[in-house]
């Protein structure tokens, strides 16, 4: 349970409103006063039941701190203004919380009266190709929710959607057939050079189909046909997408890992068709008319889906729900998929192991046929995210729709569209990595990306080279660890180097609201000072050194610096204001940072205050030395505050996915 001082002063005024006045507040607001006069806290809640009690918020105010138990921290409640509740802390105490909160098991997050499952999908990258940047972002930001959900309380299943039937497999297929005359996997696996990696060679093969289209528009009913059998699970199409869909996976698995990100299980479009998932998908939205079927005009042969308040419903493709072919769209498939994953559809699939990594951990793939019985519970969620870029925005509000037409107006509500905008290259950055930049796009903000054409950044080569640059910057701050250095220090600087641009490429990715397009720049990523992954890598370096300078120096033990937090009086903190307590102020706010950040579906959140976090620490590093005060008390307190702040930022940027080096 989580002992943070907000936390338990949160509940201390949700138990008082409950005794005094019979209501049970789920949310309760605290602010942060723009003063030390006016406390560390403050509550408006006596104005959010003013209203509800036909009381003044004062009186409600009055009520509630007369008589209150005392809480944990607190050294004294006062009204202030028409009904504000201060809290003042007893600032001696709050170390010891910080420290316990630390320390304290996380409780799992329960609702209504049953466990709280959520399902983040994220990732859902097309195997046809190699991952590149964007797909970055999404999977970034995904799996920093996720980590911050966990964080949370919430018992979170990661599923990464497998789109295998869709038409960028099917040009793929087109491409080894038409293309290459390789019609059989064997054929395949002889003809790709060894020395090549396979979804960089497929990246390839799906660029040269976009021209073999455009050469020959007629072209283009290779693709249908393709897609017919691949749905249908025949002929030599449907044998080669079920060969390259999981190959290319399995790369997207090896790159995601290079960031850490990991999953539960993989759901295949193709289980939920062979499963006959979608069919029964269909007859459910055809019995409850959510759908209907188009007899004349441009779409005669569709089902079509009308979303309400659209007077060109008839006009959108993007509403066609059935083809006049009989083959079903992407957005049929999701709506039977969605209610899958919150348990509304009755039925499931079959599941075995896809992959091990090397920590032991299994990702678990959908089935059709006979699974492993020994699987973990998969589906049934209460709360689902999708995280799926701003320009799906559209089609997963059909997907909502889906779900209200057929009476699921609850499960329509908890089903969240987690949109982000795209990425796309700075001018130099374009440059940097070899493309041809045009005196046009020299004017603009960001070049715009296109995987169909190859123009693009393929994720593992962007992440090979931050890691170069990053190794060119290390070594510049550790010349010993150059290449007459020994075979360990080489290691270390190569580790070093991985972290950094690892963090740095993440921190970039999580920084920018969702709802901003981000022009990726390298030196802007990699640069130690500023808003940076690296900057915030160096304040958790910056507070190691201090230690290991005092164990140099002094014989210290860094093991000792958590018990200082026992040890030291900080009841010099209860005087007038300083630095101590701004940073310590700071670091009480983490809890309240993270549920921000999950209410507002926003993990940026969380990386300004990380920023925040590193500023402070490094203005108190600057102004209050630790290892020359000569006072005994007050260095112990200030080693103590070193330690509480590493942690703490050391939190924070594991839910960034974030792990600081040794050293820098």
């Amino acid at each position: 349970m989580a002992t943070s001082p907000q936390s338990l002063v949160r509940e201390a005024l949700r138990a008082r409103a409950r005794e005094l006045f019979s209501v049970e507040l789920d949310d309760l607001a605290l602010e942060f006063p723009p003063g030390s006069e006016m406390g560390d806290l403050a509550c408006p809640l006596a104005f959010d039941l003013a209203r509800r009690l036909k009381k003044s918020p004062r009186q409600i105010a009055t009520e509630i701190i007369t008589g209150i138990p005392p809480i944990p921290g607190v050294a004294r409640l006062e009204i202030a203004g028409g009904g504000f509740i201060n809290v003042f802390y007893d600032r001696a105490s709050v170390p010891r919380a910080l420290l316990a909160n630390l320390e304290s098991p996380r409780a799992l997050h329960r609702g209504d009266g049953g466990s709280e499952k959520v399902i983040v999908e994220h990732t859902n990258i097309n195997p046809n190709k190699a991952a590149h940047i964007g797909h970055l972002r999404n999977a970034v930001l995904g799996d920093t929710f996720v980590r911050l959900l966990r964080h949370s309380g919430y018992a979170v299943e990661v599923q990464n959607y497998i789109d295998d039937t869709g038409v960028q497999v099917a040009d793929l297929v087109v491409g080894f057939i038409h293309l290459k005359g390789l019609r059989a996997p064997a054929a395949i696996e002889s003809a790709v050079p060894p020395d090549t990696k396979f979804d960089y060679y497929c990246w390839d093969l799906y660029a040269q189909v976009t021209e073999f289209y455009e050469a020959d528009k007629t072209r283009l009913s290779l693709r249908a046909a393709a897609l017919k059998k691949m749905e249908e699970g025949e002929g030599e199409e449907a044998v080669l997408s079920r060969y390259l869909a999981p190959r290319i996976v399995r790369c997207h698995l090896a790159t995601m890992a290079r960031l850490d990100v990991r999953y539960d299980l993989l759901p295949w479009e193709s289980h939920i068709i062979g499963l006959k998932f979608w069919a029964r998908a269909f007859e459910l939205l055809k019995a409850a008319g959510a759908i209907q079927l188009m007899t004349e005009g441009d779409r005669k042969g569709c089902w079509i889906m009308e979303l309400p308040g659209s007077a060109d419903a008839v006009a959108d493709e993007a509403k066609i729900i059935v083809r006049s072919n009989g083959t079903v769209t992407y957005v049929g498939k999701d709506i039977a998929y969605q209610l899958w994953k919150m348990g509304l559809l009755g039925a499931d699939f079959n599941y075995r192991r896809f992959h091990t990594d090397a920590e032991g951990r299994h990702v678990w793939t959908t089935s059709v046929e006979d699974g492993e019985p020994d699987h973990p519970p998969f589906g049934g969620a209460r709360r689902v995210y999708n995280v799926i870029d701003v320009r799906q925005s559209y089609l997963q509000r059909v997907v909502q729709q889906g779900l209200r037409a057929l009476g699921h107006h609850d499960a329509a509500d908890r089903a969240h569209h987690f949109a982000y905008e795209m990425v796309a290259l700075s001018p130099s950055c374009a440059r940097a990595l070899g493309f041809a930049v045009s005196a046009q796009d020299e004017g603009r903000s960001h070049i715009e990306m296109s995987g169909r054409r190859g123009y693009g950044v393929k994720a593992d080569d962007l992440v090979d080279a931050l890691i170069a640059a990053a190794r060119e910057e290390v070594l510049k701050r550790n010349p010993e660890a150059g290449p007459e250095a020994g075979a360990q220090a080489r290691s270390q600087a190569d580790e070093t180097a991985t972290r950094v641009a690892i963090g740095a490429l993440r921190y970039f990715m999580i920084k920018y609201t969702r709802n901003k397009i981000i022009a990726f720049d390298f030196d802007e990523v990699l640069s130690f000072e500023g808003e940076t992954g690296p900057y915030l890598l160096y304040s958790v370096v910056r507070a190691n050194n201090i230690f290991l300078k005092m164990t140099e120096r002094e014989g210290f033990d860094p093991a000792s610096a958590r018990s200082m937090v026992d040890r030291a009086d900080f009841s010099f903190l209860n005087g007038p204001l300083d630095d101590h307590w701004e940073l310590l102020g700071l670091l009480t706010r983490f809890d309240d940072v993270v549920e921000m950040a999950i209410r507002a579906e926003e993990p940026s959140i969380v990386a300004r205050y990380a920023f925040t976090l590193a500023q402070r620490f490094n203005h108190f590093y600057h102004e209050f030395p630790v290892m020359q005060e000569p006072d005994a008390n007050l260095k112990m307190a200030r080693i103590a505050l070193t330690w509480l702040f590493r942690e703490y930022q050391r939190k924070a940027l594991d839910l960034m996915g974030i792990e600081a080096p040794a050293r820098m």
